[in-house]
């Protein structure tokens, strides 16, 4: 909370005579006034040279003299406040607003002594006495709503005063954090729709609507947003969002990739929005094949993301269709993008080189893999069934052996080694040792029933 740092002029105020008693003689009038003066006088010279107790026993003096000069009760809190005796300085200017209580400064003070002892609840008595003096006390106000966790009340207030002012980065935040509070959400869905509906043209509002909506997983609600920005300002780069969509249900494909890439390459747009459109336009690609190379341009936008690997989710989708000679190329991509080393990756495309029969490449391939992880038994799989389809059966079974010694509670995959190993004896000629190792594959298939 930034403190609010105020100078106070002071002026001092004239004895009012009325306050004497209506018996005392003109002379001692003036004897009590000359007393005060020099009393008061000396309390400020003191606070001066930063003598603060002498200055609060010289305005205990005045005190005496006039007992109802809020002004002497105003410098007193400043004493004590300067002393740190944070309970007399609020009390002290606390009886200074009681006695004038449209004086701004008195409960500045009490609003010092507050946010220094970061009491935030009794700050916040003096805060909503100084508004009516001046609106902008409304952001401490706010501040103190966030420190007393009064979210609703502040939430109302941050878009009170956002209609009004405009939007500070201070109160983004704040809204931020409250939002983060599920329950706040649905005030701030309503405020958004109303401010939506009062400034059509204000394209902040759709956004931040649009970003509610993707945090928590509402993508129809978000496109319906998008698609009302899109009829408000067209030149947005959000409204591209929906006029993709639209593009690729007219089938009007230069438009809709357009407008793919201007969204792709937007800071502003949410990476869940993103990631939807590339989903829409490869299933749109898998139908009109000769866009593929559109396809792997808007790829390269991602290059960088670090929560999903958008090549390799795209190699898994032909894979699931069985196009392997496409989910190659998107594994292929995948680990030049920074995913080397990343092992079910490897995996995909090993698999994917053993169905269109790339035995070369899979036996190279899988050799590299195993230096790189000496322990995963898979890789030693691959490579002992590229070598067999290759003929280098005496390679296969080194292999097939050595990767044994790794495989632990996979029957499936101990199941396929035994296999291997029988097909690489069977191509060395021992065909007893063929039928142990096929004998022995059998027997693990019937464990899997």
């Amino acid at each position: 909370m930034k403190k609010r740092v105020f100078i106070i002029l002071f002026l001092v105020l004239q004895c009012n005579s009325t306050l004497l008693l209506a018996q005392t003689e003109p002379e001692e009038i003036k004897q009590d006034i000359d007393q005060f003066q020099e009393f008061f006088y000396e309390s400020l010279l003191q606070k001066g040279i930063e003598n603060y107790d002498k200055a609060i026993k010289a305005l205990e003096k005045c005190v005496k003299l006039q007992p109802n000069n809020a002004t002497v009760f105003f410098e007193l809190g400043k004493n004590y406040l300067a002393l740190k005796d944070y309970e007399n300085a609020y009390n002290s200017f606390e009886h200074a607003t009681q006695i004038d209580p449209k004086n701004r400064w008195f409960w500045v003070g009490m609003y010092d002594v507050s946010y220094e002892t970061s009491n935030y609840n009794q700050a916040l008595i003096a805060i909503n006495k100084l508004i009516p003096f001046d609106e902008k006390y409304k952001e401490d106000l706010t501040s103190l709503y966030m420190g007393t966790r009064q979210f609703d009340k502040a939430l109302n207030l941050i878009n009170e005063l956002n209609d009004t002012f405009g939007k500070t980065e201070r109160r983004e935040l704040y809204k931020m954090q409250i939002l983060s509070e599920g329950k706040f959400q649905n005030v701030e869905e309503s405020n958004l729709i109303t401010q939506i509906d009062k400034n059509p043209k204000e394209e902040s509002n759709y956004i931040a609507l649009i970003n509610l909506y993707s945090k928590n997983n509402e993508a129809e609600k978000a496109f319906e947003v998008t698609k009302k920005l899109a009829a408000a300002i067209p030149t947005s780069e959000w409204a591209q969002v929906s006029l993709f969509k639209v593009y690729l249900e007219n089938n009007e494909a230069p438009k809709a990739i357009n407008a793919m890439h201007i969204s792709l390459a937007s800071a502003k747009i949410d990476s869940k929005i993103k990631h939807r459109m590339l989903n829409e336009f490869l299933i749109f690609v898998d139908r009109n094949p000769q866009y593929s190379s559109d396809l792997e341009k808007a790829i390269a936008y991602f290059d960088n993301d670090n929560e999903v690997n958008v090549a390799k989710e795209i190699g898994k989708y032909y894979n699931s269709k069985k196009q392997w000679d496409k989910s190659i190329r998107y594994y292929e991509q995948a680990l030049k993008n920074g995913s080397a080393e990343d092992i079910e990756t490897n995996l995909l495309l090993l698999q994917a080189y053993t169905e269109v029969k790339q035995f070369e490449l899979l036996s190279k391939k899988a050799m590299t893999m195993i230096e790189t992880f000496p322990t995963q038994p898979q890789f030693y799989y691959y490579s002992g069934l590229a070598n067999n389809q290759l003929q280098q059966f005496k390679k296969a079974v080194a292999i097939l052996e050595m990767g044994l010694d790794y495989l632990v509670d996979d029957i499936t995959l101990e199941t396929n080694f035994n296999i291997q190993l029988g097909e690489a004896y069977n191509g060395l000629g021992d065909f007893k040792k063929k039928e142990v190792y096929f004998s022995k594959a059998n027997e693990l298939l019937k464990q899997k029933k």
